[in-house]
Formats: C-alpha cells, sequence, structure tokens
C-alpha cells in the first residue's frame, strides 16, 4: 500500500472535524458509503474508530445511529486489521493479518456470511471461514453491492450474499448466507486477484488468465454476449494475454497485462471505458497516451476509472464530477486517492489508504534530507564533473565499500573529494541516495547498471531493489537481454521471471534483436528452459 502525508486527508471532507491530535495518530483510513460520508480509521495503537452517516449500522458501532464524532469500533480494538472492503448495500468486511474476516451491517441477503439475513451493528467472525483460521488463511477480500468474496492463501475463492445474477457462482440464483468455494472452472487454479463490481466478480488465476461471472446486463464479464453467467466463465478473448490485475467499477471491468497494456469492457455511459462508444461486450484494449501503466483502479459502486502510466502520472476518466471524460486524462495529483478525492461523484475510497502521520520530520526524513546537502557535507564525491556532497559517516555505516576506504582513522583521512568513474553520474547519484533514503527510483535500464554496481560493491539489498524495477520493465523487447543479464549476475529469481514471461509471449520474443543478440551459450539455457514448458512442441 501507497504511504502518504497526513495532509491528504485534507482532500475528503467527512475529516475536516476533526481535532489535530486525533487525525495525527491514524495509520489507515477509508472513505465509503453511498455517499461517501461513511469512514473507519485504524490507529497507530490499533484502536479502531467510525464516523458519519451509519446506513444500516454500517460503522459497526452497536447502533444504527449517526456520528459526527469518531466513536470506538470495541470489536475490532486492538486487531491487526490489514484492509476493509465494502459494499453499496452498506455491508463492511475487516480483514486481519491474521487471516480472520469479519463482517457487519446490511445483510438481507446473506452478503454477511453469518448463516442468516439479520443485520448485524457489530464486527463479528464470519464463522465458517473463522473455523479454518491457521488451516485456511484469508489474504484478500472484496465486496460488490450485495455479495462478498474471500481469496485464500492457496487461491481458492469463496463467496456469499446476493445470487439473484450468479454473483456467488453457484450454478443457481439462490442467495447464499454462508462462505461457499467457488470451483467448477476454478477448480485446481490458484486465483491471484479478485474484485467486485455491482453485481458480478472477475478473477485472475496465476498464469494471467480471467474468469468472471454474476450480472452481464452491460457486457461487464466480457465473454462476448450480455447474458448472466452463474458460475465462472473464461474470457476466452483474453487467451495468449497476461493479466496481472482487474478492477470493477459499477457495471465495467478493467484489466492490466504484464506488459502495461490496459483492457477495458462493460457499460459505457460516462466514458469510463476510456473510449467513446456505447457498452463493449468484450476486452478492448485501449488505445492512450499514457505510456506502460502500472496500476488501476475502479469503484464497485462507480462509474470512473484510474491508471497510473509511466513517471508515477495519474489519469482518471469516466463520471469525473458528473461530467463525461471519455479518453484518460492526466492530472495533477501523485496518488490515486488524491485523483479520487477531487474528482469522484461523490468521493470514495478504492482500498483503504496508509497514511504516515509524524507532523515532525522523523529521524529517517532528516537523514533523507540530509543527502546532497553541500552545508553539512563533510565529502564530496565527483562523477562526470559534477559533484554530490555525502556524509563519511553515514556511508561507512550503510555501505561496506565505502567502510573499507574508510578503515584507516578519521584523522588519517583528511581526503575531502573522491573521483568516480566506474559507473555514471545518474547511477551513482541514486545509489547514494538509497544510502541515505533506502529507496531507488529509475527506469529499467539504468536499473541495469545500478544492478551491476550492487554486484560490485556487494549490495545484496540494493540488487533486490534493482531487480524488482527490472521485472516492473520487462516487455518483449527486452525480456531475452533481461534474461542475460539475470544469468550473467547469477540472479535465479530473475531468470526464472523471465523465463515465464518469455513462455507467455515466445513467438514474439523469438522475432526481436534481443532474442537474435544472446551468445550461443545463454540462447542454448534459454530454449532448454522455455522448452520444458513445451513452448517448441508442434
Amino acid at each position: 500500500m501507497c504511504i502518504q502525508c497526513i495532509s491528504d486527508l485534507r482532500n475528503w471532507p467527512i475529516f475536516s472535524s476533526l481535532e489535530s491530535d486525533f487525525s495525527s495518530q491514524i495509520h489507515m483510513v477509508l472513505v465509503y458509503g453511498e455517499m461517501g460520508r461513511e469512514t473507519l480509521m485504524v490507529m497507530r495503537n490499533k484502536m479502531v474508530y467510525a464516523m458519519g452517516n451509519n446506513v444500516n449500522g454500517c460503522l459497526g458501532i452497536g447502533s444504527t445511529n449517526s456520528t459526527l464524532y469518531p466513536r470506538k469500533v470495541e470489536a475490532l480494538c486492538k486487531k491487526n486489521i490489514k484492509t476493509f472492503a465494502y459494499g453499496n448495500g452498506s455491508h463492511v468486511l475487516a480483514l486481519t493479518k491474521e487471516g480472520e474476516v469479519y463482517s457487519w451491517g446490511s445483510n438481507s441477503y446473506g452478503e454477511l456470511g453469518h448463516g442468516t439475513y439479520d443485520s448485524v451493528l457489530t464486527p463479528t467472525l464470519v464463522p465458517t471461514l473463522g473455523s479454518f483460521v491457521g488451516f485456511l488463511r484469508i489474504v484478500d477480500i472484496a465486496c460488490g453491492s450485495h455479495h462478498s468474496v474471500a481469496l485464500t492463501e492457496f487461491g481458492d475463492v469463496y463467496v456469499w450474499g446476493q445470487n439473484k445474477f450468479g454473483q456467488v457462482g453457484n450454478d443457481n440464483n439462490i442467495n447464499q448466507s454462508t462462505p461457499r468455494l467457488v470451483d467448477s472452472s476454478l477448480a485446481r487454479k490458484k486465483v491471484v486477484c479478485i474484485s467486485c463490481g455491482n453485481a458480478f466478480t472477475v478473477a485472475v488465476v496465476k498464469n494471467g488468465e480471467v474468469f468472471a461471472w454474476g450480472n452481464n446486463c452491460n457486457g461487464q464479464l466480457g465473454v462476448g454476449d450480455n447474458e448472466d453467467r452463474m458460475t465462472p466463465c473464461q474470457l476466452d478473448l483474453l487467451k495468449g494475454i497476461v493479466i496481472v490485475k482487474v478492477a470493477c467499477g459499477f457495471e465495467h471491468t478493467l484489466a492490466l497485462t504484464d506488459e502495461g497494456n490496459l483492457y477495458s469492457w462493460g457499460g459505457n455511459d460516462y466514458g469510463q471505458l476510456g473510449f467513446d462508444e456505447k457498452e463493449i461486450y468484450e476486452p478492448v484494449m485501449i488505445e492512450h497516451k499514457m505510456g506502460k501503466v502500472f496500476d488501476i483502479a475502479a469503484v464497485n459502486c462507480k462509474n470512473i476509472s484510474i491508471a497510473i502510466g509511466e513517471e508515477g502520472c495519474v489519469y482518471i476518466w469516466g463520471n469525473c464530477r458528473g461530467q463525461k471524460i471519455t479518453i484518460p486524462t492526466a492530472t495533477t495529483f501523485s496518488n490515486m486517492y488524491d485523483a479520487l478525492a477531487c474528482y469522484g461523484s461523490p468521493s470514495v475510497m478504492h482500498k483503504p489508504l496508509i497514511l504516515y502521520s509524524d507532523e515532525e520530520p522523523s529521524v529517517l526524513e532528516c537523514l533523507g534530507n540530509s543527502f546532497d546537502d553541500e552545508h553539512t557535507s563533510d565529502l564530496t564525491i565527483q562523477v562526470e564533473d559534477q559533484s554530490i556532497f555525502v556524509h563519511k559517516a553515514i556511508l561507512k555505516i550503510r555501505c561496506s565499500y565505502f567502510r573499507n576506504m574508510f578503515q584507516h582513522d578519521w584523522a588519517e583521512n583528511n581526503q575531502s573529494v573522491i573521483k568516480l568513474d566506474q559507473f555514471s553520474y545518474v547511477v551513482y547519484k541514486v545509489f547514494l541516495k538509497y544510502l541515505y533514503t533506502g529507496m531507488i527510483n529509475l527506469s529499467v535500464e539504468k536499473a541495469i547498471e545500478l544492478l551491476k554496481l550492487a554486484d560490485s560493491y556487494c549490495e545484496s539489498n540494493l540488487k533486490k531493489h534493482c531487480i524488482r524495477i527490472i521485472k516492473q520493465g520487462i516487455s518483449v523487447s527486452n525480456v531475452a537481454y533481461l534474461y542475460s543479464v539475470a544469468v550473467q549476475y547469477y540472479e535465479e529469481e530473475l531468470e526464472e521471471f523471465c523465463v515465464r514471461f518469455a513462455i507467455n509471449h515466445m513467438t514474439a520474443v523469438t522475432q526481436m534483436e534481443s532474442f537474435a543478440n544472446l551468445d550461443e551459450n545463454t540462447l542454448r539455457t534459454f530454449i532448454i528452459k522455455t522448452s520444458k514448458a513445451g513452448v517448441f512442441k508442434m
């Protein structure tokens, strides 16, 4: 989850009445409800508070009374809350880090999973799931307007609640008041991503296949027609395309590929599909100017779409303040939450927001701010005739390479300028800043050079950061080259990742220049590893 600044809360009117002493202690927050007038707040001391309209008891405070000020949600206090999910019918789920699921609020269709159809005013453990804790840990949750979904650590999906349109996936239209395993076409497949729209569910399995079920009046299932599906149905039109994430709006769906391409389908009254046409019954790749897309979001009760493109720019389209925006449009915001607060109609969060809430800079922030500060530094590193201002003590503490360089007593080490030329200025600066902050932000090409520096300087943690960036930037055109880099530096994780990616796009990969440029030994091992998956069989 994203780490944000406490000032982000100012974009959400519901927090305007909070005292600064209280808001500064918030760890996680969710704004939800049909009108965006309810909120749950998890404090840094694990106490949980709620505030707002309290429609159908969705605040979990033991009554249906509204409250202008935070009230404790006693049943959740001191629990290790991982995330929340909410339905537009005013029911809420809470997931703990231990894998337990609690639910409360409206329950007309059994969406709370307690085996009854009575509303529940305080968070209560979902019993069927709770009995499995320790053996069947829940790792993610999602809600439609009147149904709920839980994903286990083994990739199994449990669903309960309204089943008028088949959203429970049990081959009939009988409501389900207790969690039920969705099997049929999902049997023996490991689901890695779940998302709910108003009355439908979409799931992504480990190999990138997409399955959907439930209401399909506007083609939101992406199966090529507008007929409801009572059981999970694979999206045949996405076969051969590796999907890594889906996000469902009220009656539309977004899907992100492993190459950073974006597909959409379903209702399009507000342009939420990213083009100016009526509803689309099958996946269509959106033409846009976002570059490679890194993340997507939608809200199960809204007709709005959000994506993060290259360089971290946030784009938004669909129903934006009541306006119809049909083209992904760049915003001035650096995160999805601020964009939703500004353009949502009304404004709700797509998932809980994690806050960094210290009013004064922390020690780590002060350390980061001291990087490249000419006024406090005692050492200048020169690369390509450019200076980087650092502190010997920090370099010595954080890096064995510099620790060995400064192994003599400080008094004997009066050198105040060091010239380095093994790597580029950009890479050296990012590396040195990493020693201060623990974070890096680089293109894939520069991340490869930084990986070489990390290998040369024996910085194992830095290598992990580099591999993460390289994996995010993988594409058909560069996967063969990245594989050769992985082999060269004995990075088995990256090597296996490249092989898995190549298997899914093998025909295109073999036509790329980077594939042709592989040396004989690397090419041989590459072919052997991919052939084990059967990609070269006749």
